[in-house]
């Protein structure tokens, strides 16, 4: 299977998802590697779940903002790529050798603190992923920034994508790929993986 885009899941917690996701051919599959998110994976679970997906690079997430925490996870976890929330722990987190993701909250932002933050951290990236921890609304004026910033930088888009737009996004933003989440599909709140399933489907190539 290929995909039109590259692609990255977030907060896989279980094999099936993962097994699914792999065979449509996405790009990245993320595991939560903090104890406290909900979306937590312990490590024996991650690496039985990491044996069986071939070709994806494995991502580990974490929220954490302490050097040591974080190189202690590495060391558990031995991720492809890590994904850190803290632009101010690239210059020490890139001595690891490891490709970094870098991710920001939209909602969290305003546009120029957007660019600040990709002027200043996005150097140590190998990619910026944007998501939203409340849904957002991605309305022209978001929209224009977006296509600006994906001319000067490698931006992942993880919020605001449906079955409806991504074929628009994907042609109006120009953005290296886009972030979908995958999590539970119990709890309450979260998308349904269904709508992944559907995305995934509509952005295979013919």
């Amino acid at each position: 299977m290929a995909l039109k885009t590259l692609v990255k899941i977030s907060n896989v917690t279980n094999l099936s998802d993962a097994r699914y996701c792999a065979g449509m051919g996405v790009d990245m599959l993320g595991f939560s590697m903090d104890t406290n998110s909900p979306d937590y994976v312990e490590p024996k679970k991650f690496n039985e779940i990491k044996a069986w997906v071939a070709g994806v690079q494995i991502v580990g997430e974490t929220t954490a903002t302490d050097p040591d925490v974080i190189e202690q996870l590495i060391e558990t976890y031995q991720p492809d790529l890590l994904q850190v929330d803290e632009a101010a722990l690239l210059p020490y987190l890139g001595t690891f050798g490891l490709p970094i993701i870098l991710r920001a909250d939209l909602s969290q932002l305003t546009l120029d603190q957007l660019d600040t933050l990709l002027l200043t951290g996005s150097s140590g990236a190998e990619y910026i992923l944007l998501e939203s921890n409340s849904p957002i609304h991605l309305d022209d004026v978001l929209k224009t920034a977006l296509q600006r910033l994906a001319a000067r930088y490698p931006i992942l888009l993880g919020t605001g994508v449906s079955v409806n737009n991504v074929h628009t996004l994907l042609a109006d933003l120009s953005v290296r790929g886009i972030a979908l989440t995958g999590g539970d599909e119990e709890r309450p709140g979260n998308k349904e993986f269904g709508e992944l399933m559907d995305i995934l489907e509509a952005i295979e190539e013919e």
